[in-house]
This record gives C-alpha cells, sequence and structure tokens, in this order.
C-alpha cells in the first residue's frame, strides 16, 4: 500500500467505526479520557499493520480485537489501577439506535462487572458479535465465552432485580 492509499484506508476505519471503539473503550476502561488516548492508539495500531490485515474476519471484528487488546494493556498498567474510573451515563458517547434508560441503571450494572464479563457482555450484546466472534475477539475459547456470557447475565439479573417490570 502506498502512503496515499494507508491515509485513505484509516480515515475510512476512523469515519465509519470511530464512535463505536471509543463508545467500547469508555465502557471497558470506564474513564473517558483513558478512553479517548486508547481509542487513538487503536487506531495508530490499525494504521501500521494495515498491510498485515489478511481478511479473516471483518475490519470491524480486526479493530475491536485491536481495541480489546489495547485496553488490557491500559488496564495493566500500575497507574490506571489506581486512578479513579467512576463513570458517569452522560459521559458515554452516544450510539444512534440505542435504547436510553434515563436513569443509567443498565450502564452502571454493566460497568461494574468484572473486567473480562465486562468485555464479553459488550461484544456479544453492544457490538452484536456472534459466540464465536466474542470469542474469538476476547482471546478465549468459546466454551469460555459462552460461560462468562452466562455468568455475566445472571449477575446483571442480579444487580437489576426489580428495576425492570417483568409481567
Amino acid at each position: 500500500m502506498t502512503d496515499t492509499e494507508h491515509q485513505e484506508e484509516l480515515e475510512y476505519l476512523m469515519n465509519h467505526y470511530g464512535d463505536e471503539i471509543m463508545r467500547f473503550c469508555t465502557l471497558q476502561l470506564k474513564d473517558p479520557f483513558q478512553a479517548e488516548d486508547a481509542a487513538q492508539d487503536t487506531f495508530i495500531k490499525a494504521w501500521k499493520a494495515l498491510d498485515t490485515f489478511r481478511n479473516e474476519s471483518s475490519k470491524k471484528t480486526w479493530l475491536i480485537r485491536i481495541a480489546v487488546n489495547t485496553c488490557r494493556d491500559y488496564q495493566r498498567t500500575g497507574w490506571f489501577r489506581h486512578m479513579d474510573r467512576r463513570i458517569t451515563p452522560e459521559n458515554l458517547p452516544e450510539k444512534a439506535q440505542e435504547v436510553h434508560f434515563p436513569d443509567g441503571e443498565v450502564s452502571g450494572a454493566i460497568s461494574s462487572l468484572p473486567a473480562k464479563l465486562r468485555m464479553v457482555i459488550l461484544l456479544r450484546y453492544y457490538e452484536g458479535f456472534t459466540v464465536q466472534e466474542t470469542a474469538e475477539t476476547a482471546g478465549v475459547s468459546v466454551a469460555t465465552a459462552k460461560r462468562q456470557i452466562r455468568k455475566a447475565n445472571q449477575l446483571l439479573r442480579k444487580k437489576l432485580e426489580g428495576w425492570y417490570y417483568d409481567g
């Protein structure tokens, strides 16, 4: 690829997936400023690796996988473990077709999940990935992804019990 082709491809990726990557990083890191840095790092890594993209998955899946690894790198730092990562729903970037919950209960419940469970829930339900895609993107087996999704759903049911009407 020429430099111009690299630039055009990066612009395409940022225009089509930038908001989704930012939302994912925000939900994963629970800090809008760290999420912005992680999203930028994701696109820098993608730009550097454009020549190695093998079309074995969609570009969205490829970018989310890079974002997953970038967020993990951020979470491994000592500074990240000691900073205040509380997030409010107002800090989340808007999603075009999202159902809005005015009280923020669902977002708060998802944010309170352990990182591994939060990641599979975001990939499966928020990004709309299949269980197979979720497993590949999270770097776990399909069986582990299913187990984590089931465990996260159980925890969310407990956290949100009484919040919704179960007619």
